[in-house]
């Protein structure tokens, strides 16, 4: 018996297939660049008047910037998981640190962004803080690079005297090579992989190139916030600003919002001020800052010279702010300005003038984005709104609102002029930011702005899943 299969349908299948590599090879590559702990202390964001950020800064000049962007949760694993699963908080039950989503029956076989670009025929890499710590994610990532975490072993204790309870609390410059730095290494392997992806393109000939999606995560400015010595002693210790705060800053905030907002972690503000700790703190904030800012120059410096460089979809974007002192507080874990927002910037391929935006967007947007801009089909189930008419034109009609949840039951809605905060008691905050950026005001009891919260208010989601727990 002949078991060939007709010439016909031969021909068809290597027709198909054919048209198929086609389509994977037009396809853009992805640069998606994840940074830890970054609020709006960046040059082209202005939140700080010290800082220094000329990479992201001139990634900025030639993509979108979404200048009123904010994350899902103010915390690493939810919000990073918010924005890989593309599900909010509200929905997923991971509303902290733990559990891994993967260890979760509700989430432990949700596609994860990457998951699903690869699934499309991309090769996923990465390096660094992706995900919230260090394990990797096989199915997110076919090859995972150097993850050296927060700091090397042998790192030295600098702040001798912090009452924190952790060794993470710790600021000033370290004494160990370059080399050694966490984010140093992670650039070293990123630009590495972009040599060895160049050098296989330039193989390839004939042969099908797969396109990349090549995520590299940043450590800095998360604490432990250690630099190398020159990029401390740039900024005199004199000079350094901190940033602006109002005396009794927490006296017209609802009981919940002090209960919510209290981080036994960092060493309390008073301390900080007692202590005359507030300027170096600052200053090695800004350090490292600038310190990653060099690091992921060195990445976007790999990329341009290479032959991607114009087939090549950038995006930047922190998991969620920071304090340093404002509201009498550190660290992030509340739905204040300082720690919803964050930087964002999406850079298309050849295109070298993208804009600004200054509507309320969200981390969770870069799953359905990406998917759109890469040209994958729509992927079903996703809460987030695709940003692609903003990277178009970003002054394009804009209806939603951005949404952060910490802990259960607890949500923050902004909009372009204001903050709403609801917590799971039911007392409420409302800012302007037209008249008061610091929020320094809370204005929910004023009758005049009632008809603002009950807008607001339609954003909250409806319902909040219960707790995630392993099982």
């Amino acid at each position: 018996m002949n078991r060939r299969l007709p010439t016909f349908v031969v021909v068809l299948t290597a027709l198909v297939l054919a048209s198929s590599a086609t389509r994977a090879e037009s396809r853009p590559n992805v640069l998606f660049i994840a940074i830890d702990d970054l609020n709006d202390w960046v040059g082209c964001l202005g939140g700080h008047s010290q800082a220094s950020t000329p990479n992201i800064d001139r990634l900025a000049k030639r993509g979108v910037l979404f200048t009123n962007a904010h994350c899902q949760a103010p915390i690493c694993n939810p919000s990073r998981t918010s924005l890989m699963l593309g599900l909010r908080p509200s929905t997923t039950g991971i509303y902290e640190n733990r559990p891994w989503f993967r260890s979760v029956p509700k989430t432990r076989n949700s596609m994860t962004l990457t998951e699903y670009f690869r699934s499309h025929g991309y090769e996923t890499l990465a390096t660094g803080k992706i995900f919230h710590g260090s394990r990797p994610d096989p199915k997110s990532f076919e090859t995972h690079g150097d993850r050296p975490g927060q700091k090397p072993r042998h790192a030295k204790r600098l702040v001798k005297s912090s009452p924190s309870k952790t060794p993470l609390w710790d600021w000033g410059a370290q004494t160990y090579d370059l080399p050694e730095y966490s984010d140093h290494r992670v650039a070293t392997w990123a630009v590495d992989r972009i040599a060895k992806l160049s050098k296989a393109r330039g193989a390839s000939k004939d042969t099908e190139v797969r396109p990349f999606f090549l995520a590299v995560g940043f450590y800095r400015p998360h604490v432990p916030l250690y630099a190398p010595k020159a990029y401390l002693e740039r900024l005199p210790l004199e000079k350094v600003r901190r940033p602006k705060t109002l005396e009794n800053d927490r006296a017209d905030l609802p009981a919940a919002a002090v209960e919510l907002t209290h981080n036994p972690l960092p060493p309390a503000h008073a301390w900080f001020v007692e202590n005359k700790e507030w300027r170096p703190a600052v200053r090695a904030y800004l350090a490292s800052t600038t310190f990653m800012d060099a690091q992921i120059g060195r990445v976007l410096d790999a990329l341009d010279a290479s032959p991607f460089a114009d087939e090549t979809i950038i995006v930047l974007f922190s998991d969620h702010g920071f304090f340093l002192g404002e509201k009498e507080r550190w660290a992030k874990q509340s739905l204040w300005e300082r720690a919803t927002r964050v930087p964002m910037i999406i850079s298309l391929p050849k295109k070298r003038n993208g804009g600004k935006s200054t509507k309320p967007v969200e981390l969770l947007s870069l799953y359905p984005t990406l998917v759109e801009l890469c040209g994958l089909p729509k992927k079903k189930g996703l809460e987030g709104v695709s940003l692609a008419p903003l990277v178009r034109d970003p002054s394009a009609p804009w209806k939603h609102a951005a949404v952060t949840t910490y802990k259960r039951g607890n949500h923050s809605v902004r909009s372009e002029h204001f903050r709403y905060i609801r917590y799971a008691d039911g007392s409420e905050e409302l800012y302007d930011h037209r008249s008061d950026p610091h929020e320094w005001k809370n204005v929910a009891s004023d009758p005049n702005l009632s008809e603002t919260i009950a807008r607001l208010r339609r954003s909250i989601p409806a319902i909040d899943a219960p707790v995630a727990s392993r099982r």
